[in-house]
Formats: C-alpha cells, sequence, structure tokens
C-alpha cells in the first residue's frame, strides 16, 4: 500500500533535536509525573500503589475507571461509547480504516493534520478537499461543503480546533455540519486532539459527538493534558462504531499500557486542575505573539481562537523551507514550514512551550526577520 511522507512529521524527526529553541512544539509543556501527581492532590508515595500492577494486557478496551474519566469530557458519551487508542492518531488511523473502503467519497479540510486526506487516499478512497481559506478566518465555508457532500459520500473531515490555524467552529457550526452529513448519509470525523485549549470560557469545544449521531471524536492526552508521552488517545462515538472499530483494532492495538491508562485516568480525573495551568500557559502566550505580530511589518495572521498553534504569513522572496532552515541555522530557533502542511508562505509556530522559550524565540525571530528584510532592500 502506497502512502504519501507525512510532511510535518518528517520535519519534525529531521530537526526537533537539532534546535535550541523549540516554537514548532504543538503540545502544553509537558508535565512531569511528580507535577501530575501535585495537581492531582497526590505525592511520592501513591507511586508505591503502582508496585502491585501486575503487567498484562489489562482491559482491552480501556480500564473502566479511564473510560468513565474520558466520557466526562462529553455532554452525552458514555463508557460505552468509548474506546483507547495508542494516541489520536491511532485513534484516526482506525477510524480511517473502518469506515473507509477504495472508491467511497471523503471530504477533508485543508489544511489539517495530513492523516485525515494521506490515508484514505493511500485505501484508494475519492478525496476531496475542502479549503480553509484566510479571508474566511480558516473556518469552512459550508455552501462549499454542501456541494461536496453529495448523497453516498462516505466520510467528512474535520479538525476542531483545528491544527494549525487555531480556527474554532462553534456549535452553530457543527450543526449545520451535522445536517450537511446527515443529508448525504456520511459519517464526520472530527479531531478534537486540541480541545480544552480555547482561549475563552471553560476551555472546552463543544464535541462532534454531542452534536450529531452520526459524529465521531478522536482525542487524547497529549496536547492540551501535557502528556504526550503516555502515548494514549481515544474515540467517542455511537456504540456500533466502536465495535466495528475493535474488530479493526485486534489486529494493531490489543490494549494500551496499564501504567499509561492509569496516569491518563489520574489526570483526567483531575481535569479542571490540568486544564487550568494548560490554558495559563496557552492564553498568556497567546497574548505575547499576538503583541509581537502587531510589531512585526512583514508577519501577518488570522489569531487564533483555540489550540497551540498558528499560521503566520510572512513577506520575503523566499520558501518556507528555506525560511525556516536558515532560522533555524542562524538563531536556533525552530518553525514547522508551510510546505509541509500545504500552505506555501506560510510558517506555522507553537505557542504552548515555557513562557521565557517563547520570548526568547521571537525575540531572536524578530533579529533575523530584520536581517533578511534588510538584505531584501539593499
Amino acid at each position: 500500500m502506497h502512502i504519501e511522507p507525512f510532511g510535518v512529521e518528517i520535519w519534525m524527526n529531521e530537526w526537533e533535536t537539532k534546535c535550541e529553541l523549540n516554537l514548532a512544539e504543538t503540545c502544553v509543556e509537558s508535565l512531569t509525573i511528580a507535577e501530575l501527581l501535585k495537581l492531582a492532590g497526590k505525592n511520592d508515595d501513591d507511586l508505591s500503589a503502582l508496585l502491585s500492577m501486575k503487567m498484562t494486557y489489562g482491559a482491552i478496551e480501556g480500564s473502566d475507571r479511564l473510560r468513565a474519566a474520558i466520557a466526562a469530557l462529553y455532554e452525552k458519551q458514555a463508557p460505552e461509547n468509548i474506546v483507547v487508542t495508542h494516541g489520536t492518531i491511532g485513534a484516526n488511523m482506525l477510524v480511517h480504516k473502518t469506515l473507509v473502503s477504495a472508491g467511497d467519497r471523503v471530504i477533508s479540510v485543508v489544511p489539517t493534520y495530513q492523516q485525515h486526506y494521506s490515508i484514505p487516499k493511500s485505501i484508494g478512497a475519492d478525496v476531496h478537499h475542502l479549503h480553509l481559506r484566510e479571508e474566511n478566518g480558516f473556518l469552512p465555508d459550508l455552501d462549499e461543503l454542501k456541494a461536496l457532500a453529495v448523497p453516498g459520500t462516505t466520510l467528512i473531515a474535520i479538525n476542531n480546533p483545528n491544527n494549525p490555524t487555531g480556527a474554532l467552529m462553534d456549535r452553530a457550526m457543527l450543526e449545520e455540519i451535522a445536517r450537511i452529513a446527515e443529508a448525504a448519509g456520511a459519517w464526520i470525523l472530527s479531531d478534537e486532539v486540541y480541545r480544552g485549549t480555547d482561549q475563552e470560557g471553560d476551555g472546552l469545544t463543544v464535541s462532534i459527538a454531542d452534536v450529531s449521531a452520526r459524529g465521531i471524536s478522536t482525542a487524547s492526552t497529549s496536547k492540551a493534558f501535557s502528556l504526550a508521552g503516555l502515548r494514549l488517545g481515544w474515540i467517542a462515538a455511537p456504540r456500533t462504531l466502536i465495535e466495528a472499530v475493535s474488530i479493526h483494532r485486534d489486529y494493531d492495538t490489543i490494549s494500551v499500557g496499564m501504567i499509561d491508562d492509569h496516569f491518563a485516568a489520574l489526570a483526567l480525573e483531575h481535569k479542571d486542575r490540568v486544564l487550568e495551568r494548560s490554558q495559563k500557559i496557552t492564553r498568556g502566550n497567546l497574548a505575547m505573539l499576538a503583541d509581537w505580530v502587531e510589531r512585526e511589518p512583514t508577519i501577518s495572521w488570522v489569531k487564533p481562537r483555540s489550540g497551540t498553534t498558528a499560521l503566520l504569513r510572512y513577506d520575503l522572496p523566499m520558501s518556507s523551507r528555506d525560511f525556516c532552515i536558515a532560522l533555524l541555522q542562524e538563531t536556533g530557533v525552530m518553525l514547522t514550514p508551510g510546505a509541509a502542511l500545504n500552505m506555501e508562505g506560510y510558517v506555522r509556530i507553537g505557542y504552548a512551550n515555557t513562557p521565557a522559550i517563547i520570548g526568547k524565540g521571537l525575540e531572536r525571530l524578530s533579529g533575523f526577520l530584520a536581517r533578511r528584510t534588510a538584505q531584501d532592500q539593499g
């Protein structure tokens, strides 16, 4: 089976260990186990509870404790509507493999995480892109979606909050997408890995799983919950879909690690404290980034409403890859080239690292832009 090279992941693999200041990071600054225990009101003594844990496969779909904690993130989902996966990346792969066959019509927003168009294409699906445009705030044009979603469409793949733009679809828009999907007979897969990072309110975007009977939510502990090292995600969906997914899951997952299950449950049971920490970081850093953008004449953007990333349009005569490599080699600052996201002319910045890293990285980026602008004008 041929599949397109994964642009973002190849870029990360190539450069992530070679930078000094990582402004390509998409996870909210990672927690240590000690920090997680403190947020949960526990201490080192509680680790002794793990000493008697027998290293079996554990509960195949995820422990009852963990699935109950995941279900509590939603308005209408019960534990039986949840299956645990190896990260959101595993959840997305399982949904695509379960629903999509060769010749099926699939609609994917672009830009988004590359899984949502490259996996169905590799299966032989008829993939149509719904382009998110800057003039629309990187939100989907629903008239365009309606035209693409002809009867018999199998799947509409969206990403909310959106990576890389930080755009956020509200409940009203999701309800309209649900109506369009229902008319076409399509499922909706919503990659919600950044859910919990909204810039306003409690930070929790409404989930497509709670809006539509044909809605499928995928998410994980990686981004908003700062625990990417657990490699733990999930699917929330109608039980019939969960049962269909589980047939495929038996071939590539069996179960997640019991220790991962334990710490994920602990984090989600104390989600308010964990998300409060994450939102303090993302909201403070986005304010810092917004001030910086205002001062930079060569940079423009659509300010994110959620997530941990933003697309920056730059006014320099160089490709995004050349821009990012030159920046890294000259300053040690790492961004992600828009070319890796099919968005040439932009770079993606992650603003969820520590405030000190963001501040120092932006200062060096300003110096780089000033030097390049002077060279071009000279």
